[in-house]
């Protein structure tokens, strides 16, 4: 909209002639103000047309004090340009920006006035104050030059981008250019140097601060990300709604981190957390986390700068097609255009990712996200478009699956990531047939180790309790698996396998009876339908005699010293130890992570982990991501939260340390250093391979953690371990416990 026409504040009398017609328009662009004839374009005023009678006199002002503006009879008081400014919702502050006598002949530099950059300059003994973005492209004229060509009396302030020139004092271009820069009011005062910018008081909500209420409405509490020059409109959206008490924005210092970190925080809690990025090489950096939760099936929002969409298609400074670059890792992807139905495509994006569990995407092209909102728009949330899902299976199905428990003599419970939530329906059952549960390494913790149906993990990381009990049953009844090659569930097994996903069902091969419908939902109704007692055998004594040799094995391997740091048994024996039952453990990926599942002993601790993707470097970032959590989810508030890695996984994201300490994150991570990608070596070893790139050149890790202002802790020997990680958990910032490791015994 273009700015009104503000007239004197002395009423200007106007002599019409009788029946003669006059337009008054506020356009600013016809010669004679405040009248136009209407003939112009583009003005969003309307003319107002008033006939005069005979004789008549008219006053014009924009006192906006009469009761038919702009016509007033003169008799209000004076308006002071103040009262004026105060009107349109504006106000004068003055900001100190350089001491006195701090500047030098021909000197420019940028300072900053509140939100307006000033590119403050002196010469001639005179200070000026200009806007400090050029008017070409923004270049930034406080990083300019001041540059006067010998003989000349004019000097000149070069734009440090194209060269652009401006008079360092009045802002005006040379020649018969029109696109002169801004100056403001500037006084030099006893304890310095003053610039005074008109600041508003009253905020236009933009279509970024709708779509951001929009996002805390349905549930997303933490954003994680970077701040950049494609995203800032978007970006200033957030800022309000941190302000407000809405949302907490937590800035990363690699995109990648930030995705992660949503990853996280959605598995750890199953409701959506939002990464922020800008356009290009931003918007990239992104998409290994995205993948990550994508296949572990975690709802992630994805919110993406792009550039100017008139410079799109060309090749613009980081122009990348977005759409395309996410399509395969989004469920929902959209470009925010400037007619789109903006709070919908959020209210769309959120959806997306909370029903499918999934990651969605939206793209904001950098000069939309500062439209004006229109005056009715509100903010839209979730009430009225989530179903309750909870649903039985076919009723068909639910008398197979009956049928088949109710002949099985040593059926088997497996559970997997997807019955997060649902145990204590699943374990009920398990109970009343007396049969062991075993996990899926992503399910690790799911159910305590001591419990005494527990039979630990299943396959690659798992454990001989676990691979017995599958062996020796006749029926496996499979919840929330989806079957995976590293899972080791026997396919030569009768299976029943219940799940609320239709694709998940027989995925990788055919089971006897896939069962659609809600996880706790079906293992309740089985549950309650099985005859008291059942015709399945007692498995429990068998189940500790198991769990008797894996330990006594466990304590074998424990005593192996070959001195060359601490063996992955006793390490992880340590930790099962003095962990808190209810912490929450982010693991990396490579031998550290097999040698987890195997060792420790979950006692209610919840596990994160990279499932599907295995994705090494995961950790860190998605305990930063589970923080977060552990600060607004009740069910998580106060809970310790820990990281597990190799020194190859920290590597990767090591810096995001600095981000745990700037946020005062009360974190442990625990680092087996052996100066290898060994996992990687054992590859290479099992393929007949050569090893070959694996070896590390590593800082002091401890040492790194205490420059970065946290707690860092280098342990050489087992007997350090236990009091190390004590004293890490006990330190309410961010902590690092270095463990010298053996390579070789994991």
């Amino acid at each position: 909209m273009p700015k009104p026409f503000i007239a004197d504040t002395k009423p200007k009398p106007v002599d019409l002639k009788a029946g003669e017609t006059v337009w008054w328009c506020a356009c600013g662009r016809s010669k004679n103000q405040p009248f136009c004839d209407g003939s112009h374009k583009g003005t969003e005023f309307k003319p107002l047309k008033f006939t005069a009678g005979q004789d008549d006199r008219y006053f014009f002002c924009q006192c906006k004090r009469t009761a038919k503006p702009p016509l007033c009879d003169g008799s209000h008081k004076k308006i002071g340009q103040e009262e004026l400014d105060e009107q349109a919702g504006l106000k004068t502050v003055w900001y100190k920006v350089a001491e006195p006598g701090e500047l030098r002949e021909r000197e420019v530099r940028a300072v900053q006035a509140g939100s307006q950059g000033v590119a403050l300059t002196y010469i001639d003994s005179k200070i000026g104050a200009l806007d400090s973005a050029c008017p070409h492209q923004g270049g930034p004229l406080g990083e300019g030059s001041i540059e006067c060509n010998d003989g000349d009396q004019d000097c000149w302030l070069r734009c440090p981008w194209h060269g652009w020139d401006f008079h360092p004092l009045t802002g005006k271009s040379p020649g018969a250019h029109d696109d002169s820069v801004p100056t403001f009011p500037v006084e030099e005062r006893t304890d310095g140097i003053y610039v005074a910018v008109q600041e508003s008081t009253v905020h236009q909500p933009t279509i970024s601060d709708r779509m951001a209420e929009t996002l805390v409405n349905w549930g997303v509490s933490h954003v994680f990300g970077m701040v950049g020059h494609s995203n800032l409109g978007l970006a200033d959206a957030l800022r309000l709604q941190e302000e407000a008490g809405r949302l907490a924005y937590i800035a990363i210092r690699h995109e990648g981190a930030a995705s992660f970190a949503a990853s996280g925080y959605a598995k750890l809690t199953g409701k959506p957390a939002a990464c922020l990025s800008i356009a290009g090489p931003g918007a990239t950096n992104l998409l290994t986390g995205l993948w990550d939760a994508k296949v572990d099936r975690a709802p992630i929002i994805a919110l993406t700068g792009q550039v100017n969409s008139q410079v799109l298609g060309p090749g613009a400074f980081q122009e990348l097609d977005l759409a395309s670059a996410f399509a395969p890792v989004a469920s929902f992807s959209q470009t925010v255009l400037r007619d789109s139905n903006h709070v919908e495509l959020m209210n769309l994006a959120c959806k997306h990712a909370i029903v499918e569990r999934n990651v969605a995407h939206l793209i904001f092209p950098d000069e939309v996200q500062t439209l004006a909102a229109a005056d009715e728009s509100q903010p839209g949330g979730p009430e009225g478009r989530l179903g309750d899902r909870a649903m039985l299976p076919a009723t068909a199905s639910l008398a197979a699956a009956l049928q088949r428990l109710k002949e099985a003599q040593r059926p088997v419970i497996i559970v997997g990531y997807g019955a997060l939530g649902r145990m204590g329906q699943v374990t009920r059952l398990a109970e009343k047939l007396s049969a062991p549960i075993l996990t899926t390494f992503k399910a690790k913790g799911q159910i305590a180790d001591d419990h005494p149906l527990a039979g630990g993990v299943l396959g690659r990381s798992g454990t001989p309790v676990a691979s017995w009990c599958m062996n020796q049953s006749d029926l496996l009844v499979v919840f929330g698996a989806s079957f995976s090659n590293h899972t080791g569930i026997s396919a030569k097994k009768p299976i029943i396998q219940v799940d609320f996903d239709a694709l998940t069902l027989g995925k990788f091969h055919p089971v006897e009876l896939p069962v659609l419908g809600e996880i706790g939902l079906t293992a309740e109704w089985l549950r309650r339908a099985l005859p008291e007692p059942t015709d399945a055998v007692d498995q429990r004594p068998e189940l500790t005699e198991r769990w008797r040799i894996w330990r006594e094995e466990k304590a074998a391997r424990s005593a192996r010293d070959r001195g060359k740091g601490v063996n992955s048994a006793s390490l992880f024996a340590q930790l099962s130890s003095v962990v808190p039952a209810d912490a929450v453990i982010a693991v990396d990926v490579g031998n550290n992570t097999y040698s987890f599942g195997r060792y420790f002993e979950c006692r209610g601790q919840r596990i994160l982990m990279s499932g599907y993707l295995g994705s090494i470097g995961f950790a860190f970032p998605a305990a930063i991501g589970a923080w977060a959590a552990t600060q607004v989810q009740p069910e998580y508030l106060g809970r310790k939260v820990l990281s597990v890695s190799g020194d190859g996984g920290f590597g990767q994201y090591m810096a995001e340390f600095t981000t745990a300490v700037r946020h005062g994150m009360d974190l442990t991570h625990v680092l087996l250093n052996n100066d290898e990608l060994g996992k990687i070596s054992k590859e290479q070893r099992a393929g007949h391979w050569p090893v070959w790139q694996t070896g590390l050149s590593n800082p002091d890790f401890a040492a790194y953690a205490n420059s970065c202002g946290g707690l860092g802790i280098r342990v050489e020997t087992i007997d350090e371990l236990a009091e190390a990680v004590q004293r890490a958990l006990a330190h309410d910032a961010p902590a690092l416990v270095e463990v010298v490791a053996d390579v070789e015994l994991i």
